[in-house]
């Protein structure tokens, strides 16, 4: 599954890191600056700031044109004459789909950089569980070293003061006693160098918080994302649609578009940079991260794991298995003359609890000698290396890829589609009616008619009828019970024009029994009768011919066609 073997090959750092490390590391001054991974270095961070800041300023740039040419569109007022948008649409088209392959090259990126980071923090945990193991096994050697066999050795040394008549043989178990006390302090001493380097190293709450920030950056990541292809599908909505609005809406949010790809190129890059740096030389990054009192030779037998290399716990491990081996031996020459010398009530349970004590000690170095081998620790490292220098790397590079296609394509799409909007009209609902139609009496005219036959008939109050005679020349005339329009009234009696215009627009109102808009087929020589209704004073004529009135003056263009 992995490319590195475990023992015997030094770490090979991938293309792709060195292609990132090579990037130029300039500070302010533009002067070249040391590439090492340094993240408490004030000009280190300088650099990538540096780095990020050049598709920011590309994003100042590309704002700033498509600002000066949005305000061209504003400010021209001139009418846009009709002309076919099929190129502009299909521009469009193709555009978005390019723009929403981009944006799906970077979610598989990011997929990839969450996998490569979830490998990682396994791999660290892994790590961290094989230090804790370490850790604990020389916390128990050390507990049982300080209260269980040293209160032992200091009972016995007690009793062991005790006169007896034998003082060659008292003196044998006495200098017996304090040989195993001074190897409990060599035991204690070796396990306390073993444990001294690995006290500060602890992963674990540092891998918490690395994996809650990985969930937020991923689905935070996933949401932009998503969004951004929510805002291409806008784009083809309007597009097959042809929506002026979806069109407009996408010109907004475009803008945004743009904004949050180079504003993402810009941290892709910054963090594609550092992490060059660091998968360029890992050892290097960690020897100088790593705490003061974990010594360089450690490091680089774990990170390498090289057969010719020696353990450096080894002499220590080492010290500690002789020291146990002499304290067994010296508590088998002590137990057997004790036991002749002292009484058992005096000396008790002690040399046997000694004893068992004694040889679990041993155990435990010796399961010690296992833990601090290089190779559990050694793949794990190399697993960490592979996630985050291959897969995590890669899919950083396809991100940082595609959110600078992304930006370019947005920013072509904001530029078309506010060139293809403006060329969409809005549609109308019903048709515009011209009011100086020469068919249509003017509006002074049909009201000054409607108020002189009203004021004729209240001030007869006589009942009226009208109704359209055809005469002998085939044309209607609007009649009523009192004088008629042709018999020499003011205003209008002498204007054949306008008996004209009153037949034209009779003849179009819809008949509710014929086919033809009309209110009557009207044939020369013939009279039909619009209905006779009887009109008393007072508002029942106003009322009709108020309506009348109204009819004349709502009616259409296309009702005289």
């Amino acid at each position: 599954m992995y490319p590195y073997s475990i023992m015997g090959t030094h770490y090979r750092a991938p293309p792709l890191a060195r292609l990132f490390h090579a990037f130029p590391h300039l500070n302010v001054s533009l002067h070249l600056v040391n590439s090492t991974f340094a993240i408490e270095s004030n000009i280190y961070l300088e650099s990538l700031g540096i780095l990020g800041s050049i598709p920011a300023a590309w994003l100042i740039i590309t704002l700033f044109l498509l600002l000066i040419y949005l305000l061209t569109r504003c400010c021209d007022r001139k009418p846009r004459p009709k002309h076919s948008i099929v190129v502009l649409k299909w521009t469009l088209a193709i555009f978005t789909v390019l723009c929403c392959g981009a944006v799906g090259v970077s979610l598989y990126g990011n997929d990839d950089v969450h996998n490569g980071l979830l490998h990682f923090q396994a791999a660290v945990r892994d790590i961290d569980k094989i230090i804790s193991g370490v850790r604990n096994q020389t916390t128990n050697i050390e507990n049982t070293l300080e209260r269980k066999i040293y209160p032992l050795l200091t009972e016995l040394k007690d009793v062991f003061d005790n006169p007896i008549a034998n003082q060659t043989a008292r003196a044998l178990l006495q200098n017996a006693i304090n040989a195993m006390t001074g190897n409990r302090t060599a035991s204690l001493d070796s396990c306390r160098d073993i444990s001294r380097p690995l006290r500060n190293l602890a992963f674990a709450q540092g891998i918490n918080l690395a994996s809650q920030a990985e969930t937020i950056r991923w689905l935070v990541t996933m949401g932009v994302l998503s969004v951004l292809l929510i805002f291409c599908v806008i784009l083809l909505f309007g597009v097959a649609r042809h929506s002026r609005c979806a069109l407009i809406l996408f010109s907004v949010f475009g803008l945004f578009a743009v904004i949050i790809s180079w504003l993402s190129t810009s941290v892709y890059l910054a963090t594609s940079v550092a992490l060059g740096d660091i998968c360029v030389a890992p050892d290097q990054v960690l020897e100088h991260e790593s705490p003061s009192s974990f010594k360089s030779d450690i490091l680089h037998y774990y990170t390498t794991c090289e057969i010719s290399r020696t353990n450096p716990f080894t002499v220590v491990i080492h010290k500690a298995t002789k020291s146990m081996q002499a304290m067994k031996f010296n508590l088998a020459v002590v137990s057997r003359p004790a036991k002749e010398l002292y009484p058992p009530p005096l000396l008790g349970m002690r040399l046997e609890i000694l004893t068992t004590e004694v040889n679990h000690v041993s155990e435990m170095i010796a399961s010690l000698a296992g833990l601090v081998d290089c190779k559990p620790i050694h793949q794990q490292y190399m697993q960490a290396l592979h996630a985050v220098c291959e897969v995590g790397l890669f899919g950083l590079a396809l991100m940082l890829i595609a959110s600078a296609a992304a930006g370019f394509f947005f920013t072509v799409l904001v530029w078309l589609d506010s060139h293809t909007w403006i060329y969409i009209r809005k549609k109308r609902d019903y048709m515009q009616v011209d009011e100086q139609d020469p068919f249509l009496p003017p509006p002074a005219a049909s009201q000054a008619i409607a108020a002189r036959t009203l004021h004729r008939n209240q001030g007869n109050g006589s009942r009226r009828d009208i109704s359209i005679s055809g005469g002998g020349g085939g044309g209607g005339i609007l009649r009523s019970g009192g004088p008629d329009f042709n018999s020499g009234g003011r205003g209008y009696a002498g204007q054949p024009g306008q008996y004209a215009t009153l037949n034209r627009k009779f003849r179009t109102l819809e008949h509710p029994t014929g086919t033809r808009r009309g209110l009557s087929h009207l044939e020369p020589g013939n009279s039909h009768t619009l209905g006779h209704k009887k009109l008393r004073d007072g508002g029942g004529s106003q009322n009709y011919y108020s309506t009348i009135s109204k009819k004349c003056k709502t009616l259409e263009a296309n009702d005289f066609y």
